[in-house]
């Protein structure tokens, strides 16, 4: 069979791929060769920025299958009985580079995207309930004191733990990422979870708060420090090969989507603040519903273009889903955008993995570089105009998606409001005595142990001791006597 001639990117054949053009054989190389010109200069460019957080990660592709019937919560036509969506997902970790081994204790990323009829949904979060902050303003301190030192390039744990023991609304994630959850066996091996409240509004505008819960057919299961310390040398892309392999087997990971739902005034009362991404809300108070079911069964044909180039935004609703007055979700409605247009580019939503495929976008941005799609406002690129149906698309405020709650109140820079039983080492606490086993707690201790010995800074070690002893008094006496 005969091979298809390799072109320039203009698609002209090209005379040779394997040999410059020069003056004689052992001559200079002349600028003039297009090829070779056009084969370097692609070459350099070939590797967007990184991610600042979760820049090391994998993905693929797969169905997502609504089974109940929640149209009394929501009208979003993704969630109806019997809905199918095309979804992408992206695993990650959060502090590490792109070299990073997979295994190294972190929190994972669990960023999924549904093709909807509507538009893309996207639901952008972690293999944990709960965040390290509670305000959107202290993101870029939170992920500068897990990254490197500016002298050394090395990173530091007297960094990290500086900034979680002067911040104490940390404690509830980091006694997360220091259990079990810090290292799970694999990407298919973990649960998932929207992290935030949300809003879901049904077909006759009533408005629930909610949050997402995507519950692993495979299990939740650990993987030992021992064991993760080893394969960090042996196979940095443990996790990401296992998903790779596993769906090129046929083994397709699922997980099943459950939601809490809190009617709309109950927020104002709950013992606990539901818009504080620190807190959980509890599945005793609000028991979870059950969705639908979420398969893995296509890996990428193209890394790059279909995972690294993948533009996830929590702003990406759709009608009948929205966000809430959490204060970190409404930093990272614009955070995610602005940092992909950065990374990838301005027009970074016209790339086929961020397309909406089973919709049509159109509106009236136009230009920016790599823009190859007019929005069908054919030469009217403003509005209102006078021509029409061929001046473009129009606003339709009963399909839009709109803000639907309210908030009023003077301009203030000030914590979350405190419910009831908010406090920052409350939940931590109840997390590490009733919620982890004897053996969850004993490798948490080990864990714990091993950080506290690290820390260089006597200043820094003893508010480690205290961080955990305002979490339980006997975990800190443990550790006092231990580190």
């Amino acid at each position: 069979m005969t091979k298809p001639a390799t072109t320039t990117q203009a698609g002209a054949p090209i005379a040779s791929d394997t040999h410059s053009l020069t003056v004689g054989a052992d001559g200079p190389t002349v600028l003039h060769d297009h090829h070779l010109v056009e084969k370097i200069a692609a070459f350099n460019r070939e590797r967007v920025p990184e991610r600042n957080p979760h820049a090391k990660g994998g993905g693929a592709f797969g169905e997502f299958v609504v089974t109940e019937d929640v149209s009394a919560y929501t009208r979003a036509a993704v969630f109806q009985q019997g809905a199918k969506s095309e979804a992408l997902i992206r695993f990650s970790s959060v502090a590490g580079e792109q070299g990073s081994p997979d295994t190294w204790r972190d929190v994972r990323g669990f960023s999924l995207r549904l093709y909807s009829e509507e538009g893309n949904l996207d639901i952008v979060g972690n293999n944990t309930p709960t965040f390290f902050l509670r305000d959107a303003i202290k993101f870029p301190d939170f992920i500068h004191s897990q990254k490197r030192l500016g002298d050394s390039g090395l990173r530091d744990p007297d960094m990290q733990w500086d900034f979680w023991t002067l911040s104490p609304e940390t404690a509830h994630q980091v006694t997360y990422l220091m259990g079990d959850r810090g290292l799970p066996r694999s990407w298919r091996h973990m649960n998932g979870y929207g992290s935030h409240t949300f809003s879901w509004v049904n077909a006759e505008g009533e408005l629930f708060w909610m949050r997402y819960h995507f519950v692993s057919h495979q299990g939740v299961e650990a993987m030992g420090a021992e064991e993760a310390q080893q394969l960090a040398g042996s196979d940095a892309d443990y996790y990401r090969r296992d998903l790779f392999d596993a769906i090129q087997r046929g083994e397709h990971p699922s997980w099943d989507l459950y939601v809490q739902i809190m009617p709309y005034d109950e927020a104002k009362s709950y013992r606990f603040n539901p818009f504080d991404l620190t807190k959980t809300i509890s599945l005793k108070d609000y028991p979870r519903i059950k969705v639908g079911t979420l398969t893995l069964n296509r890996n990428p044909e193209n890394f790059f273009a279909q995972i690294e180039q993948a533009g996830f935004s929590p702003g990406n609703q759709v009608p009948g889903t929205g966000i809430s007055p959490d204060k970190m979700l409404m930093g990272r409605i614009f955070a995610y955008p602005d940092a992909q247009r950065h990374r990838i580019g301005a027009n970074y939503n016209q790339l086929p993995v961020n397309q909406p495929h089973a919709a049509e976008a159109r509106n009236y941005q136009h230009e920016g570089a790599m823009r190859y799609q007019y929005n069908g406002a054919a030469h009217r690129t403003y509005q209102p105009n006078s021509f029409g149906a061929a001046g473009g698309p129009e606003a339709d405020p009963s399909k839009g998606i709109e803000a639907n709650w309210e908030a009023d109140g003077e301009l203030v820079r000030s914590a979350a409001t405190l419910h009831a039983e908010d406090d920052d080492f409350g939940q931590p606490g109840t997390l590490y005595r009733e919620v982890f086993d004897d053996e969850q707690r004993a490798r948490f201790i080990e864990t714990l142990i091993g950080q506290g010995r690290s820390i260089t800074v006597d200043e820094i070690r003893e508010r480690f001791f205290q961080y955990w002893t305002n979490v339980d008094a006997t975990l800190g006496a443990a550790l006092r006597t231990q580190v």
